[in-house]
C-alpha cells in the first residue's frame, strides 16, 4: 500500500478551525435532538447547547493556547514540561484511550443505523468491517490529506444541513417552540449535561496544532471551529423542534434522520431525500472515525516510533472487536454515554490543569526576568 506524499505535511489554523466541527459533529447530532427534548420543555433546550457550547469553546481556547505556546513540540514533550514525563505519560494514555474507544463506537452506531435505514438485510458486523476498512484505507495515507478531506467533506456537510433546513420550513410550526422559560433549573442542568457530550473530540488540538505552521492564530480559530458546531447544533435542534414539536422528538430515535424522510424535493428530483442526506451525512461520520484513528496513531508514535502502518493494522482488529462488544442499542447507547462523560471529563480535566501550571510557570518567568 503506498501512499500519496504531500510536498508540505504541515497545516494551516484554517484546516484546524474545519477540522473540529468536522470531527465533533457525527453521530451524536442524529439523536441530541432527542435527548435534549426529553429533558426540557417545547424549545428550552437551546440554553442548554449553548451554555455547553460555550463552556466547551472556553476549554478549547485554553487548549489550543497551550499547545500552540509550544510551536512543534509533540504532545508528550510539552506535557513534560509542565506536569513531569510519567504524568505527561499518563495525559497520553487517557487521550489514547477516549479517541480508541470513540472510533469503536462510531463504527458501530454507523452499523445500527446503515442497517435500520438501508441495509436492513446485512449484517451489523459486515457494515462496520466495510467502513472500518475504508477508513484503514485513508488513515493509511498522508496525515496532511485527512485535513485536505475535511476542507472538501465540510462544506458539503453545510450544504446539506442547510437544505435539509429550508426544506423543512414548509413544515415547521412556530408554535411548537412555546413556551419559553419552563423548564426547571435541575431539568436544564440535566440537559447541559448530555448537551456537553455531543462536543467530545476537540482533544485532537492536543496533538495536531504541533503541524500548524501559522500556530498563532491556533487558539483564535479553534473558537471559530467550535462557534461552527454550535451554529449547527441550535438550527438541527429548532427545526426538529418546529417540524415535531418536543412530544414527538422526544420519542424518536433518530429525530434528524426521520427529519431528512420528511423531506420533498419538488419537482421529484429525489423520491428519497434521507438516503441522499445519509449518504452525505456518512463524510461526517467518517470524518470523526479517520480523526481519531490517526490522532490515537499520532499518540502512540510519541512513545514508540513504529511505521503508521504497523500501529493501524494492530489497532484496527481492537477498534473493531470494542465496536462489537455491546449487544443491542441500549448496551451501545451506555457505551456512548459512557465515551461522552469519560471524553469531556478527561480531556476538561487535562486542558486545565495543563493551562494552570502554563500560566504559573510563565508568571515565575517572567518574575525572574525582572529581577
Amino acid at each position: 500500500m503506498k501512499d500519496f506524499k504531500y510536498a508540505d505535511e504541515g497545516i494551516s489554523s484554517r484546516e484546524i478551525m474545519i477540522s473540529l466541527p468536522a470531527v465533533t459533529v457525527g453521530v451524536g447530532i442524529l439523536s441530541l435532538p432527542r435527548e435534549i427534548a426529553t429533558l426540557t420543555i417545547a424549545a428550552d433546550g437551546w440554553i442548554a447547547i449553548l451554555v455547553a457550547g460555550v463552556v466547551v469553546t472556553i476549554i478549547t481556547w485554553l487548549t489550543a493556547k497551550v499547545a500552540a505556546s509550544y510551536p512543534g513540540e509533540s504532545f508528550l514533550t510539552y506535557a513534560s514540561k509542565l506536569v513531569t514525563k510519567p504524568v505527561a505519560i499518563l495525559f497520553t494514555i487517557i487521550l489514547i484511550i477516549q479517541s480508541l474507544l470513540l472510533s469503536a463506537y462510531v463504527i458501530r452506531v454507523i452499523a445500527d443505523i446503515a442497517k435500520t435505514y438501508l441495509f436492513d438485510r446485512t449484517p451489523v458486523e459486515v457494515v462496520s468491517l466495510t467502513f472500518l476498512l475504508v477508513v484503514v484505507y485513508a488513515v493509511a495515507g498522508s496525515r496532511a490529506g485527512l485535513f485536505r478531506l475535511n476542507m472538501l467533506f465540510f462544506p458539503i456537510i453545510v450544504v446539506i444541513t442547510i437544505v435539509l433546513s429550508l426544506f423543512s420550513l414548509g413544515w415547521f410550526e412556530l408554535e411548537n417552540l412555546f413556551p419559553l422559560f419552563k423548564t426547571g433549573i435541575m431539568d436544564q442542568m440535566k440537559a447541559v449535561e448530555v448537551s456537553g457530550l455531543a462536543f467530545v473530540g476537540f482533544n485532537i488540538l492536543f496533538f495536531y496544532i504541533a503541524l500548524v505552521k501559522d500556530t498563532e492564530k491556533s487558539p483564535k480559530a479553534s473558537v471559530y471551529g467550535m462557534l461552527i458546531v454550535i451554529s449547527i447544533y441550535l438550527l438541527i435542534f429548532f427545526i426538529n423542534l418546529g417540524v415535531f414539536g418536543n412530544a414527538v422528538t422526544s420519542n424518536l430515535v433518530y429525530p434528524l434522520i426521520e427529519l431528512a424522510k420528511e423531506i420533498e424535493i419538488p419537482g421529484g428530483v429525489f423520491e428519497r431525500f434521507d438516503s441522499v442526506f445519509f449518504v452525505i451525512w456518512l463524510m461526517s461520520i467518517f470524518n470523526t472515525t479517520a480523526m481519531s484513528v490517526d490522532v490515537t496513531i499520532y499518540a502512540f508514535q510519541s512513545f514508540l516510533k513504529l511505521k503508521k502502518l504497523t500501529y493501524l493494522f494492530i489497532l484496527a482488529p481492537i477498534i473493531y472487536i470494542i465496536g462489537m462488544i455491546p449487544e443491542g442499542a441500549l448496551e451501545v447507547g451506555k457505551l456512548g454515554t459512557f465515551i461522552g462523560y469519560f471524553g469531556v471529563i478527561s480531556t476538561s480535566g487535562i486542558a486545565v490543569i495543563l493551562f494552570l501550571l502554563f500560566k504559573i510557570k510563565n508568571g515565575r518567568k517572567k518574575k525572574l526576568a525582572t529581577k
